[in-house]
């Protein structure tokens, strides 16, 4: 059996087996185009990932991204967590994966024929939420700026829940929509000097 590092690995579900396919997939819109044809993603609505957040939470994890996509008759669904302080562990991600299939072959929002990978949301971790961009105040993210393209920038505040200041590098600060800000990743800290 491979060895996986547990950042790397993730965990696919599918018909009830879990495997670890011992490295990171492809990207999603490149799994999308090669296994399902044209793209298809679902609406993720609040409630949805508020589904998805209050079962972790309860789990004692953090949801760092949730993507769904693949067909409606085979939904792939994406979910990163997230245990901070320490790392995300393959058994973490093994156990998480367990209690996400058993609520959503219970009648969950998605039916019963999905594809469920878990994995830590990596080193250049995904920004996506409020909480994430106030978690992660002065560090450097990799960011699609609405007007600007894709941008390193460091985060400088999080004034409300819908604006952030970004004073991306060689530019100055100012602040944006979180709808303005899309795409972000987290620069990994190695890189940050």
């Amino acid at each position: 059996m491979a060895h996986a590092v547990a950042t790397d690995g993730w965990w696919r579900t599918s018909a009830g087996r879990s495997v670890d396919t011992g490295d990171t997939p492809a990207t999603f819109p490149n799994v999308m185009r090669a296994k399902f044809g044209p793209r298809f993603f679902f609406m993720l609505t609040e409630s949805l990932v508020e589904a998805f957040r209050t079962r972790l939470d309860a789990l004692g994890f953090d949801l760092a991204d949730l993507r769904i996509g693949g067909t409606p008759n085979r939904p792939l669904v994406q979910v990163r967590i997230d245990c901070p302080p320490r790392n995300v562990t393959v058994e973490d991600c093994s156990r998480i994966s367990r209690a996400l299939e058993q609520w959503l072959d219970a009648g969950g929002p998605l039916g019963n024929r999905y594809v469920l990978e878990v994995s830590s949301p990596g080193i250049e971790r995904p920004v996506r939420w409020h909480r994430h961009w106030a978690q992660f105040v002065g560090r450097d993210v990799n960011v699609k700026l609405a007007g600007m393209g894709r941008v390193r920038a460091r985060i400088v505040a999080v004034p409300d829940e819908n604006t952030v200041v970004l004073a991306p590098h060689g530019g100055a600060e100012r602040a944006y929509r979180l709808d303005e800000a899309r795409d972000a990743r987290l620069v990994a800290e190695t890189d940050d000097r």
